[in-house]
């Protein structure tokens, strides 16, 4: 059995998933992890599936998906690697304020530079604003009053606000 990532993108229209996930299921394969957004009105999804087609295989199914043109896919065999279990604590990294350049790669360097880990990242701009909602792992080690200090100094750098928030266990 071997995995695949397989990721659809472009002109959003109802009935993507559904198509798309028929594809997959009409091959025996299974869903194991998926991610899908509309990015600035652009469809936007990442699956990984477990089965016995191959890659070759896969993407002569989807062409059917894509042969539209307003849609593009592709696949790629992955190796399989066991997760590693977190030793860390959850968080949730919120940063809101007026859109300019490079508030990703500052607010999230200050995170690795401490040996967090992003799980999970969305961002939208809405109008002049611009949010950023990061789901984190962070070690157990690591000292949060002073990354809070360090995101508080690249916010105000940035001219943003930003908030750093501990996941409790009955929210997950």
């Amino acid at each position: 059995m071997t995995l695949h990532a397989i990721t659809v993108l472009g002109h959003d229209r109802p009935g993507i998933i559904a198509e798309a996930t028929g594809i997959l299921s009409s091959l025996g394969l299974n869903l194991e992890d998926s991610s899908m957004t509309l990015l600035r009105g652009h469809f936007a999804m990442t699956l990984i599936s477990a089965g016995d087609a191959a890659s070759a295989e896969i993407e002569a199914a989807l062409v059917s998906l894509t042969e539209g043109g307003d849609l593009s896919a592709s696949v790629r065999e992955l190796t399989r690697e066991e997760a590693t279990p977190s030793q860390g604590r959850s968080w949730v990294l919120s940063v809101h304020g007026g859109d300019r350049p490079g508030i990703v790669s500052s607010v999230v360097g200050r995170v690795a530079a401490v040996g967090g880990n992003v799980t999970d990242l969305t961002t939208r701009l809405a109008g002049d604003l611009y949010v950023l909602v990061a789901e984190l792992d962070l070690p157990v080690e690591v000292d949060v009053d002073t990354l809070r200090d360090d995101l508080r100094e690249v916010a105000a750098e940035l001219g943003v606000g930003v908030s750093l928030h501990e996941v409790e266990a009955d929210e997950l």
